[in-house]
C-alpha cells in the first residue's frame, strides 16, 4: 500500500467503513454508484491499495478507511500481453504482473478464469479469443477449434479436470470445469461485503 495510505491508517484507526458504492466489472473497470471511474491516476491508486481481510472481502484503503468492493464475479481481472501463443503473459486490472499460475477453470458459459498467487482472476472476455490458441492437449499438442469448441460446450455440475493444459510463457496448468455458482465459495472471497449487524458505515 501507499506510504501515505498506511500513515493514514495509523493515524485514524477506526473510521467506519463504506459498503455498497465502489464496484469491479468483469472487464477489470471500477465504478462508483454506477458511475465508471476513467481517470488513471484514480484507478491506479485504487490498485495500489486493493486488498483482502480475513474474511475474504476485498476493499480499496482510501487513506483511514476500508471502502469494500462488490464483485461482478471474481477478485481481479486478467488481460494478455503479448502476441505469440507462447509468450502471452498475464497482467491483472490493477496492473501487476501475474507470474504465478497455480491453475484454470472453464465455467460453464466459458469464460476462462486462473488462480494465481494473488487470487482467482476473470480472463477479460475480449482477451478470451486469443488466449484460446494457449490451451494444449493432455500431450502438449495444440488444441484445434472443434476440441476447443467441444470443450466449452460440456456442462459442468462440479469441478473436474478435462486434462488440457493453459500454457502461458514457460508455465503450463492444467484445466478444470468449474460451475460459476462454487466460485466464490471454491475460492473464499465474499463478492458483495455487507455490515455487520449494528456496525457503523458511512
Amino acid at each position: 500500500m501507499d506510504e501515505i495510505v498506511l500513515r493514514a491508517m495509523q493515524k485514524w484507526p477506526s473510521v467506519p467503513s463504506v459498503y455498497g458504492w465502489l464496484a469491479l466489472d468483469r472487464r477489470g473497470n471500477w465504478s462508483i454508484k454506477g458511475e465508471r471511474i476513467v481517470n488513471p491516476a484514480i484507478t491506479d491508486f485504487i490498485g495500489r491499495n486493493y486488498a483482502r481481510d480475513e474474511q475474504g472481502r476485498w476493499y480499496f484503503q482510501n487513506g483511514p478507511q476500508k471502502v469494500f468492493v462488490k464483485l461482478a464475479y471474481t477478485p481481479f481481472v486478467f488481460r494478455t500481453q503479448g502476441d505469440a501463443a507462447r509468450s502471452l503473459k498475464l497482467v491483472a486490472h490493477t496492473g501487476t504482473a501475474v507470474d504465478d499460475l497455480r491453475e484454470a477453470f472453464l465455467d460453464e458459459a466459458g469464460a476462462l478464469l486462473v488462480n494465481a498467487g494473488c487470487g482467482v482472476g476473470l480472463i477479460d472476455d475480449r482477451d478470451l479469443p486469443g488466449i484460446l490458441s494457449s490451451l494444449l492437449g493432455a500431450g502438449g499438442e495444440p488444441l484445434d477449434d472443434r476440441a476447443i469448441e467441444q470443450l466449452l460446450l460440456e456442462r459442468v455440475q462440479s469441478t473436474r479436470p478435462t486434462g488440457t493444459l493453459l500454457h502461458l510463457g514457460s508455465q503450463a496448468v492444467p484445466v478444470s470445469l468449474i460451475s460459476s455458482a462454487d466460485v466464490a465459495t471454491g475460492f473464499g472471497f465474499d463478492p458483495d461485503p455487507r455490515p455487520a449487524p449494528g456496525e457503523p458505515e458511512c
